[in-house]
């Protein structure tokens, strides 16, 4: 399994929109390939950056199979309105849990 780690940095005062956003777009991962589950937190220092955190079964379920479908590009127009910048992404595997 892989977590991908996306950190948004959105625009000043859209914190509520951007989460509305987020959630509005549930569905559309939620019927990814692969797909396994999905988590917003807002950073404490912070307020405008965000984290998202999604569980896939493989890399290629989000590089590939979520990012080149039509529910990606829904997906960044719900929300990629609101980045202050790109969203930084990367893909991590579990080496310990506790």
């Amino acid at each position: 399994m892989i977590l991908e780690i996306a950190e948004i940095k959105i625009k000043q005062d859209c914190g509520e929109a951007f989460v509305a956003g987020v959630e509005k777009s549930l569905p559309l991962f939620k019927a990814a390939s692969g797909f396994r589950d999905f988590k917003l937190v807002q950073c404490i220092e912070a307020p405008d950056t965000f984290r998202l955190l999604i569980h896939w079964d493989k890399l290629e379920d989000h590089m590939v199979s979520f990012r080149n479908s039509p529910d990606y590009e829904k997906w960044r127009a719900n929300v990629g309105h609101f980045f202050a910048e790109p969203p930084r992404v990367d893909h991590s595997s579990e080496c310990i849990s506790a």
